[in-house]
């Protein structure tokens, strides 16, 4: 194995799938699936996958459960509480999955995933989220990375060359500075959810201080109060400075956000790969998702140890309970195959298997999956990433930065001392 170094328009589906092998008879198996796909067209893709397995493996029985994002959550911890996993269910990979392996409640797949099934994922650096010390105990579903996204039409109201972007921390203030001067607002933020706002200073501690310093400071190493964290809050205070966001952000939610964008009021927003989904949910014009939507990768800190190809990003995947019967994980390669990821591509996206963005045409998409594929580091959301108490703590601290209510070193230090409880336990 390798280490870790690294969107509803529904006409008509039809889930083409490659039939599993037909089982002889067996012993009945039920397998429980918890999934987060509320959308109706999202839910019918998934029962007939399980339909077509069902029918090619009579003796199983899968059972799915349909839960809203929240709830699944609290559901899972009261289950898994309970020493009661389901057999599969939706993850994200990082921390929070490793706690549930280190609790004994999920399974070990490593066996199955070694070789053909690992080597049919796209990004190696994406099944390492769900592993750890040899150990792997899921695998992706669909996958992205943040960055950002821009309006041509503004960049070039402002003097700036819409076909360039900014590549460096430099030229990107340049670039604020340039669209401040022509009274446009650079940057849309919805600060009120505090985790849109967190994609900053974690992007920032990436380019600053790369894997070394993360990796360090998660294993007690280092620590979060170290130079890299302290330079990425001093340029995002440099950049607040600015003023670059609407009047008012710190009460705007992600939604706002998107209709900053979406109607075409703000020049950028830092955000993963379904922000054009929340910009023309959010809009009334429409005019800033249209052909004026671009995209370019988090720019490179001048001095920074972190690779300019490091990606933030995430997405989620299937996790194997502990109790899980040697179907589940049968299913779970079914699941992720080519036919069954292209099949519902139009809804889940971007897919995470070798091949199955052959039919993707839009340039963005194109664009965030060449970053994520490439990506020397992957660093998922640290939201997502760190055990709950100190992701809350991350989340809260990069607030108060933004409300200019803490110095970056304070910032810094708020989140070490959490990481000092939390990552000692």
């Amino acid at each position: 194995m390798k280490k870790l170094v690294r969107l509803f328009v529904l006409v008509a589906l039809v889930v083409v799938m490659v039939a599993p092998t037909v089982a002889s008879a067996q012993d009945p198996v039920t397998i429980r699936w918890w999934h987060i796909a509320t959308a109706e067209a999202d839910a019918a893709i998934f029962q007939g996958i399980a339909d077509a397995y069902m029918e090619a493996h009579p003796n199983v029985t899968i059972e799915i459960t349909i839960l809203e994002n929240e709830a699944f959550k609290t559901q899972l911890t009261t289950v898994m509480q309970a020493g009661d996993p389901p057999d599969l269910f939706q993850a994200w990979g990082g921390g929070g999955l490793w706690n549930y392996a280190n609790a004994g409640m999920l399974r070990d797949i490593s066996a199955e995933l070694e070789g053909e099934w690992y080597d049919s994922f796209a990004s190696p650096a994406t099944v390492e989220l769900f592993g750890q010390n040899g150990e792997y105990y899921g695998v992706p579903w669909r996958w992205g990375a943040v960055g950002m996204f821009y309006n041509k039409a503004l960049f070039e109201q402002a003097g700036l060359d819409p076909e360039n972007p900014p590549a460096t921390w430099s030229e990107f203030i340049d670039a604020v500075k340039a669209l401040k001067e022509a009274g446009i607002t650079p940057i849309a933020l919805g600060g009120k959810d505090r985790w849109p706002g967190h994609f900053w200073w974690v992007y920032l501690a990436i380019r600053t201080g790369g894997q070394d310093a993360f990796l360090k400071a998660y294993t007690r190493e280092g620590s979060f109060a170290d130079e890299p964290f302290v330079q990425a809050g001093q340029l995002l205070a440099d950049l607040i400075a600015l003023e670059p966001f609407p009047d008012g952000f710190l009460g705007m939610t992600f939604g706002d956000e998107g209709a900053q964008m979406g109607n075409g009021l703000a020049a950028m927003e830092l955000m993963g790969q379904w922000a054009p989904g929340n910009q023309e949910t959010n809009s009334e014009s429409g005019e800033g998702v249209t052909e004026n939507l671009g995209w370019f990768p988090f720019p490179a800190v001048e001095g920074g140890a972190g690779d300019p190809s490091d990606v933030l990003g995430g997405g989620d995947g299937f996790a194997v309970g502990v109790n899980a019967p040697d179907e589940t994980i049968d299913f779970l390669k079914f699941l992720t195959s080519l036919e069954n990821q292209s099949a519902g591509l139009s809804l889940f996206s971007p897919p995470t298997v070798v091949g199955a963005d052959a039919s993707i045409t839009d340039p963005i998409t194109l664009q965030i999956l060449e970053a994520r594929n490439n990506a020397g580091y992957f660093q998922l959301y640290y939201d997502q990433f760190l055990p709950p108490a100190l992701a809350g703590t991350v989340l809260d601290a990069v607030e108060q930065l933004f409300a200019g209510t803490m110095s970056p070193e304070e910032v810094a230090q708020m989140i070490e001392d959490s990481a000092a409880v939390e990552l000692a336990q």
